[in-house]
């Protein structure tokens, strides 16, 4: 309920196309709410689950009531850690009016020590049956924090394999050496605040006049190191949703820096009229239609999957490793993406239209089953790959692509030293496109906050789902004052040389 967060029943139901949720709260009445904005695109990604994994071996806590009330993380939990989150400071340079973390307005400064972060990292890598892999320094905004790179380097020296960092990008924009100390304190990539490619767009988002030329300065600045940006735009219908192919053809003509991009539909925080939040509700689905709508390269829901869908992919390079790896056991309408793979000539086409994606899947499930015994380093040295090349369509492939090309890229997703650097120069220029919506109370679904994979660690190591720290029973709002101190107190702090 989102007046009161009873957890209650609610059915999904069709009409004219798309997918609604109701709801019904004993004490606060109905609320009602758009879901999905294509049936059918609904229907897909459920065709593309293959069921939960087993959770952690070594939760936390154990569930005592109804999901999401032992958070965290809890036995019930049906995934590990994809993505681990550590907020470093809810101090932030600017006060964005869309917020979900309520950055620097909360009245009290919520800032990691050095010893926390390190104990926070550690929390991650102890996590069984698999280690956190992948971190995110958040905030706030996590350039203020005095101790970014040296947290960096930490997480390298720990054994992460992939490190982020959520990011605005004001500083790197602004500060032309600080994008020279996050690359050599090991940083891989930035998840880049980015709503779209005028600066109307950012006075009415962010609330701050000229970001569109800092955002452009930012880019520029990490162009020619080995660093990889995420653009990260928050959508709002009636605001930017227009801008979504402008945003993509824009990472399409600089696919040599851009990796990919993070569409995220707005999340309505507090109460809102039901005429209003509808008319402004903005889907994955929506995403989708408009992505192919106003660029013409994508075809809804034909090019367009779930993440879940790369859980057979995951348990084959398990199979290949000898060792079981980060599986995206996400819920089927957390997120959805495409990947599109830009030729020579710079145009970009979708993986679905060269590759049979059903099929591609089936062979990948039957690599985990039939080799489950042996261990492999590199795909092009495994015979069940050889199954590819039948399902490859060269005549629909973008220009340059061959189908050793295209092992040898999949190899680039796995291992960096592939695909970045020298090494990855034979790699083919790819740019993933997807959303990932994070939920509020009129749209929660207790299912899928049950799956996350993306997971936040507080100063005493205890872990929360994304959608359950932020929105639902909104942890963070119980975690940050619990470490929190007052604006005169953490000045003070600092003068004397705190975080260190």
């Amino acid at each position: 309920c989102p007046e009161c967060l009873k957890v209650i029943d609610a059915t999904h139901y069709a009409e004219n196309g798309k997918v609604y949720l109701t709801k019904t709260c004993p004490e606060h009445g109905e609320f009602k709410d758009l879901y999905f904005g294509d049936v059918d695109l609904y229907l897909k990604c459920e065709d593309y689950y293959y069921g939960d994994e087993a959770g952690l071996s070594n939760p936390q806590t154990r569930m005592t009531g109804e999901c999401p009330s032992a958070c965290g993380i809890c036995d019930a939990h049906a995934s590990h850690t994809g993505l681990g989150n550590i907020d470093l400071t809810n101090r932030c340079n600017l006060k964005c009016p869309v917020c979900f973390a309520n950055s620097d307005a909360a009245g009290y400064v919520y800032e990691l020590s050095w010893e926390q972060i390190v104990s926070s990292l550690q929390a991650f890598r102890d996590m069984k049956p698999v280690a956190g892999r992948a971190i995110q320094f958040s905030g706030g905004e996590p350039t203020l924090h005095p101790r970014l790179p040296d947290a960096i380097a930490k997480a390298k020296e720990m054994g992460f394999s992939h490190i982020q960092i959520a990011t605005n990008a004001i500083r790197i924009g602004t500060e032309p050496d600080y994008v020279k100390q996050l690359e050599d304190a090991g940083l891989d990539d930035l998840y880049f605040q980015f709503d779209g490619v005028s600066d109307e767009i950012y006075r009415k988002t962010r609330g701050r006049e000229g970001l569109w030329d800092i955002k452009q300065k930012a880019i520029e600045a990490v162009r020619g190191t080995r660093m990889k940006i995420i653009l990260v735009p928050t959508i709002l219908r009636g605001i930017n949703d227009h801008q979504v192919g402008a945003i993509t053809q824009f990472a399409i003509e600089r696919v040599d820096a851009i990796a990919g991009i993070c569409y995220q539909p707005v999340a309505f925080t507090g109460r809102i009229d039901e005429t209003k939040r509808l008319a402004q509700r903005y889907t994955l689905a929506d995403m989708a239609i408009d992505v192919g709508e106003q660029t013409g390269i994508t075809r809804t829901p034909d090019d367009w999957f779930p993440l879940s869908c790369v859980q057979p992919f995951s348990r084959a390079l398990s199979t290949i490793r000898g060792s079981q790896t980060m599986t995206m056991s996400c819920h089927p309408h957390c997120s959805l993406g495409t990947y599109l793979f830009v030729g020579d000539d710079g145009v970009a086409v979708p993986m679905s239209r060269f590759f049979e994606i059903e099929s591609l899947l089936a062979t990948f499930n039957k690599i985990a089953e039939r080799y489950s015994k042996s261990r492999f380093k590199l795909f092009q040295k495994i015979r069940a790959f050889s199954d590819l090349r039948s399902i490859f369509k060269s005549d629909q492939a973008p220009t340059g692509m061959t189908f050793q090309k295209f092992l040898h890229t999949l190899n680039g997703m796995i291992d960096k030293k592939v695909g970045r650097g020298k090494a990855g120069e034979a790699t083919f220029k790819t740019l993933m496109v997807a959303g990932m919506h994070f939920m509020d109370a009129y749209n929660y679904d207790t299912a899928r906050s049950q799956r996350c994979v993306v997971h936040f660690c507080d100063p005493d190591g205890k872990m929360y789902p994304f959608c359950t720290y932020n929105s639902g029973p909104v942890y963070r709002s119980k975690v940050e004052p619990k470490f929190a101190v007052t604006p005169d107190e953490w000045r003070a702090r600092n003068a004397a040389g705190g975080n260190h």
